[in-house]
């Protein structure tokens, strides 16, 4: 195996042994619950950091090369013994996450059985962080919304977003919306963790923030408001998507705008270093790419 001067992501590899024990990267998208073309990227991202080919690919199928054969051992003996570290230093430990309620519900809590299907030995004591606290309790990883600094902890972004501006249909239909422009006639729905400035700039319109009209602290409430029909908000996409998918919002205009404010994972540096810690932080990473 081509030395390296530091590991390469762990998903790279776990991608790796599963497509070289299932032989495919169909097989291998399947167990990880990610897409072929996730596993066959990550693999190429391996390739590219050990300087060498793992697999032969053909229509037929993917088969191991020599490079990919010892490569193959290393990893599973690497692997082997994180499984018996792991099985003794994660056995019953807890740890206690922080979150705004609308993230926990529709982004993290969903995805919490992928986690404990890999670390079934930590138990999750999940806590609800309201946004905009003063002085907000501490957990050992708390996820929060906005743009770092936030305190004195180790912030990691989770992803980039893209803002969206959002309507019910019902909405629509009594007050049909085509063009940015429209907006003026509007009910534009506020909150001060997601201005309407940045947008309207990128529109090309009056780059404002409303002055009157229904405001609200929590991205949750504010997606709900714009659901019942009462009126029109800007939101990051991703945390949006539920409220899409159900039909309950429609995305209007064709304006792409890299949202200011995403989400973070805040946590110690010591305690990063523990073990529940670690796996936790690195499946959100991998989880959420």
């Amino acid at each position: 195996m081509a030395r390296l001067n530091r590991l390469p992501p762990i998903h790279t590899l776990a991608a790796f042994e599963s497509a070289a024990r299932l032989g495919g990267f169909a097989q291998a998208a399947a167990e990880l619950c990610i897409t072929p073309s996730a596993v066959s990227h990550r693999i190429r991202q391996l390739e590219t950091l050990l300087g060498e080919q793992l697999f032969d690919r053909s229509p037929t199928g993917v088969r191991l090369t020599p490079a990919g054969q010892r490569t193959l051992q290393g990893v599973r003996e690497a692997f082997d013994k994180l499984a018996q570290l792991f099985s003794t230093e994660t056995q019953g430990m807890r740890l206690t996450v922080g979150s705004p309620p609308t993230f926990a519900r529709n982004l993290l809590i969903p995805r919490l059985p992928e986690f404990y299907q890999q670390w079934p030995d930590i138990d999750i004591q999940l806590a609800v962080a309201a946004p905009m606290q003063d002085k907000p309790e501490r957990h050992d990883v708390d996820i929060r919304f906005g743009k770092p600094p936030f305190d004195d902890r180790l912030s990691i972004k989770l992803f980039d977003d893209q803002l969206l501006v959002l309507a019910a249909p019902s909405y629509l239909s009594r007050r049909p919306l085509s063009c940015p422009t429209d907006l003026v006639q509007a009910d534009l729905l506020r909150s001060p963790l997601v201005p309407w400035q940045p947008w309207m700039v990128a529109a090309g319109l009056e780059p404002r923030e409303p002055g009157r009209g229904a405001s609200f602290t929590d991205l949750g409430f504010l997606l709900e408001a714009a659901a019942s029909g009462l009126g029109v908000a800007i939101c990051p996409g991703r945390l949006a998507q539920h409220w899409q998918e159900n039909g309950q919002l429609v995305a209007l205009f064709d304006v792409a705008v890299a949202s200011e404010s995403t989400y973070y994972a805040l946590v110690n540096r010591a305690a990063a270093q523990r073990p529940e810690v670690e796996a936790f932080l690195d499946w959100l990473g991998t989880t959420f790419e």
